[in-house]
């Protein structure tokens, strides 16, 4: 069996994560989503998930809502 020779591309960082999905909701004004979903609309594993939001929460980028919603700070505008 001939197995092909394909470089493997490096899986992206929890910082790369966090531009992904800063960029989603920069373009996507009001959106909201549970951590769940965020792990859904991305497949990330709750670890990664959990890192992003706390990433993008201590940038002063998304808070969190008392029902458990994410946000943009300044609301999408």
């Amino acid at each position: 069996m001939l197995v092909a020779n394909v470089p493997s591309r490096p899986l992206p960082s929890v910082q790369d994560w966090t531009c992904i999905v800063r960029g989603e909701y920069a373009e996507s004004p009001g959106l909201s989503l549970t951590a769940p979903q965020v792990q859904r609309l991305w497949s990330l594993d709750a670890d990664t998930c959990d890192a992003v939001l706390q990433a993008l929460i201590g940038g002063g980028f998304l808070r969190r809502t008392h029902n458990g919603l994410f946000v943009r700070v300044d609301g999408g505008h």
